[in-house]
């Protein structure tokens, strides 16, 4: 008896042409997750993020970071041909590959870039407003002094130059009581922009998040690629939250920062480990196992081929 898959057609070939045709998308937050909290080291994720470029898994960054941040990162993590969001869903970079013909126009550096949330203008004028009339206390990244902001991030400073370059949120550390808070909080939600925390700073950023952003990008994948995809997402704090929602599966990584992370979401595995190992545990944990399997993107025609070749000749 033959016990290839191969041989079994029926639901079972069907499923297994089902997962051979399925495009995966994998997004991913980067300080604390795919880089270490402090070392902003990624040395135990290479070789998944090596495999999952051999399969042709889309591995997107989803991040408080800057484009200027970010830019540089794509090409020492090999992530050049994938789209980005960047400060938690204020923007998406989209590399030529993601791009409408009609509608997105390429940059000189060849990323067409979409703006999701408010000008970082409009956020500072009104963070300005807010501290006036409430009289509270704070800072933001942008008034921080360099030699400052280097030693509380761990940023050489012209990383630490790049993170200032905001274009639609503003970092800050909240520097007042608890109670104050509040009200800060809902002054700003009258403005239309809204805190978000992450793992260094309060994000005052508009309505867009990462879960928004995220939804976006899998749209647009699907109406370039006429299927929907199967999505993982992997984070480490609050502000993760509504990325990990708003995927198939998801990774909570093991934070640094003791902050709760408590998705919504029943695809949920947490990680033992932190930072960039914790990310290749989780990447593991979902796409490294027999059923889970992510079937490169080279073998798909051939699998698929051979699928139905298999149910022919039963027939």
């Amino acid at each position: 008896m033959n016990d290839s898959p191969l041989a079994l057609p029926g639901k079972a070939a069907d499923a297994d042409l089902e997962a051979a045709l399925t495009p995966r998308l994998l997004f991913t937050d980067l300080d604390g997750s795919l880089l270490d909290h402090h070392s902003y080291d990624w040395a135990p994720a290479r070789p998944w993020l090596t495999r999952l470029k051999q399969l042709g898994v889309a591995v997107i960054p989803v991040t408080s970071k800057t484009r200027s941040e970010i830019v540089p990162l794509r090409r020492e993590l090999g992530l050049e041909d994938t789209p980005f969001i960047a400060e938690n869903g204020a923007l998406v970079g989209l590399p030529p590959a993601w791009c409408h013909a009609r509608i997105d126009r390429p940059g000189p550096d060849g990323l067409a870039i979409r703006t999701l949330g408010v000008d970082i203008g409009f956020v500072r004028k009104r963070l300005a407003v807010w501290r006036e009339r409430l009289g509270v206390s704070f800072t933001t990244m942008s008034e921080m002094p360099l030699d400052a902001l280097t030693d509380y991030t761990g940023l050489a400073e012209p990383e630490a130059r790049l993170a200032r370059m905001r274009e639609g949120s503003e970092p800050l550390i909240w520097e007042d009581d608890e109670a104050r808070f509040e009200g800060f909080r809902e002054g700003l939600a009258g403005d239309g922009l809204q805190l978000v925390r992450g793992g260094r700073f309060w994000h005052a950023t508009g309505t867009s998040h990462k879960g928004s952003a995220v939804s976006w990008l899998i749209s647009r994948g699907e109406a370039l690629r006429g299927r929907r995809p199967l999505t993982l997402a992997l984070g480490d704090g609050p502000n993760d939250i509504p990325m990990l929602e708003a995927v198939d599966q998801a990774v909570v990584i093991r934070g640094c920062h003791g902050l709760e992370v408590s998705p919504n979401q029943s695809a949920l595995y947490r990680s033992e480990a932190t930072g960039p190992a914790g990310w290749a545990e989780g990447v593991a944990y979902w796409w490294g196992r027999a059923d889970r399997r992510v079937i490169p993107a080279a073998l798909r025609a051939e699998r698929t081929d051979a699928i139905r070749a298999a149910g022919e000749a039963v027939i």
